[in-house]
């Protein structure tokens, strides 16, 4: 079967949706577990609970970003380019701070001195709040538009600093994504331990998930009447290979919110997100942290899904040249290079849910402090 080629733009772009939301989901946990550990472990054996309950299982999650940034550079290079450019401290903090993460789950235990275990906890910390933190605020700015522009050899030159980054509205939509992180990992650590530790991880995931849901809705009324959205004027044949430069882009308040108009089933996306955070916050409250696990993940989803149908077809914005905007249907690959993706993606995508489903089968159960004690020579 061969696909043409404006129907296989719009499946990566579903499959680049679908590898951020299992990132986000699958990641994240463990992500809001770090950023959680000083505040709900009192005591050595406590934290060797919290990090036990993901040191299994983080490195294999963060395959997610790994698959993320391939299928990044191979579906969509001209965004990869100019993301990674205009971006580049950013992802640089992010990956200084993931680097942080082999430290400390494999050297932490090494040794018993509490200011070496404490080092590396303050680090853990850093290794799960900071990209939780600048990948909202990268996603703050996308909505807003990035300030760079495309020569006439679609060269990417970005004119904007680091701290420009730092802007109010992606601020807030860093701790929208700080905030559903760590509600996700609070609720995952009920699931995984008892006693203490999980009373405070379920304080935490009813806390951050009201967070969570107020700055959501925060974020939601400054993008519809405070921040300028773009929309297409004109573009060549979408079934064609499209030079960014030969698009029409007007920037126009409240153009965020055309799709809702246009295709109203859209609403479906914000009321996931908002629906799966009240239903956290419910099943908290009546002590059901497995199906609230579920519930916390449908609400990243949600959150994902509404940036990425409020902004469609753009995928990056250029609030300096609005033609040089990058989108689904001109910032792409061949349609050869898409067909063979998407096929090898149909293959292996499968067996990797597949293989997660039963590790993750197999690595269940509670770790409590018996446990630790247990196993003191061979746990994190």
């Amino acid at each position: 079967m061969i696909f043409d080629y404006e129907t296989l733009k719009v499946i990566w772009w579903c499959f680049i949706g679908l590898l951020l939301i299992g990132f986000a989901v699958m990641d994240g946990f463990d992500l809001g577990i770090e950023a959680l550990l000083p505040f709900v472990a009192r005591g050595d054996e406590e934290r060797r609970v919290v990090i036990n309950t993901v040191g299994p299982v983080w490195d294999g999650n963060q395959v997610w970003l790994i698959l993320g940034g391939g299928a990044l550079f191979a579906a969509w290079p001209l965004v990869y380019a100019a993301a990674f450019s205009g971006f580049y401290i950013a992802m640089l903090l992010v990956l200084f701070a993931l680097i942080l993460r082999p430290g400390g789950f494999d050297y932490r235990s090494k040794m018993p001195g509490p200011r070496w275990r404490s080092f590396w906890d303050w680090c853990l910390f850093v290794s799960g709040a900071v990209p939780a933190l600048v990948l909202g605020v990268a996603f703050g700015n996308l909505l807003q538009g990035v300030p760079f522009h495309l020569d006439e050899n679609l060269r990417s030159f970005y004119t904007g600093n680091f701290f420009g980054l730092l802007n109010p509205f992606a601020l807030l939509a860093g701790v929208v994504s700080l905030s559903m992180l760590l509600m996700h990992g609070a609720n995952y650590l009920q699931i995984r331990t008892d006693g203490d530790i999980r009373r405070r991880a379920r304080k935490a995931a009813i806390i951050f998930a009201v967070l969570f849901i107020v700055a959501f809705a925060g974020a939601g009324l400054w993008l519809a009447y405070g921040i300028t959205g773009y929309h297409l004027v004109s573009i060549p044949d979408v079934n064609q290979a499209v030079n960014p430069l030969t698009k029409v882009v007007e920037r126009s308040p409240g153009a965020w919110l055309h799709n809702y108009g246009q295709y109203p089933w859209m609403i479906i996306a914000p009321i996931l997100a908002f629906g799966g955070a009240f239903m956290a916050i419910g099943l908290a409250l009546h002590d059901r942290p497995g199906t609230g696990f579920i519930c916390s993940g449908l609400a990243i989803a949600g959150v994902i899904l509404t940036t990425g149908l409020s902004m469609f077809p753009f995928i990056m914005p250029s609030s300096t040249a609005p033609n040089s905007s990058l989108t689904a249907w001109d910032a792409t690959s061949s349609h050869w290079t898409l067909m063979w993706m998407f096929w090898a993606t149909i293959v292996f995508l499968p067996i990797v849910l597949t293989y997660t489903s039963w590790a993750y089968r197999i690595m269940r159960g509670k770790v409590t402090v018996d446990r630790i004690r247990e196993t003191t020579h061979s746990a994190y």
